[in-house]
């Protein structure tokens, strides 16, 4: 089945974009219960190129297509899952890249859209929080895109947020970002993927 090319956010208005996110729809992964085959020889890099038998795949389609199947296990790991089986795969950090931003609006009025080096769009709610891990000297920000699966926030687009934050700091909070009502302090925190 051919899978339509990602949108460009500069060319869409907010409720464009809704109406996207809204229409996405999943397959419903965490329903499926296979058994485990064994493994995918795919992998995650840590600059989310997908990786079959030590090659990238060079097609965003196929990529795109197994980033849909894609689940993250109890135990940590991540695995590809259809009806039929289960197969791990390896990811070196995240499973996914948050590549390019798209910022609307002021203070707690803001919202945030990110696409995914796969093309997909997620904004920045309570839902799909943005947290940052490492250090102050290594800061390592990421976005939840569904639950157990994160975005690693490029660098670029962490400069943008960073940016955006100094100029919309407000002296009585940390520093930090607004999106769809929730505040996300740029403070490396404690924990995980949720």
């Amino acid at each position: 089945m051919p899978m339509d090319p990602p949108p460009d956010l500069a060319a869409l208005s907010l409720v464009e974009i809704a109406r996207l996110l809204a229409e996405r729809k999943l397959p419903p992964v965490e329903r499926w219960n296979p058994a485990h085959c064994g493994h995918s020889d795919m992998r995650i890099a840590r600059d989310g190129t997908w990786f079959h038998q030590g090659s990238p795949i060079g097609r965003a389609e196929m990529v795109r297509l197994f980033s849909n199947i894609l689940r993250r296990e109890a135990d940590g790991g991540y695995v590809l899952v259809t009806p039929a089986e289960k197969l791990d795969i390896e990811v070196e950090d995240a499973p996914f890249v948050a590549v390019e931003l798209r910022a609307e609006g002021a203070g707690r009025e803001s919202k945030l859209l990110f696409r995914l080096n796969t093309g997909d769009l997620v904004l920045a709610d309570a839902d799909h929080p943005v947290r940052f891990a490492g250090s102050a000297e290594a800061p390592r920000p990421y976005l939840l895109v569904r639950p157990g699966l994160e975005a690693l926030i490029a660098r670029p687009v962490y400069y943008e947020l960073v940016a955006r934050a100094l100029e919309q700091h407000e002296p009585d909070r940390p520093a930090g970002l607004w999106s769809s009502g929730a505040f996300f302090a740029i403070e490396p925190a404690q924990g995980g993927v949720s």
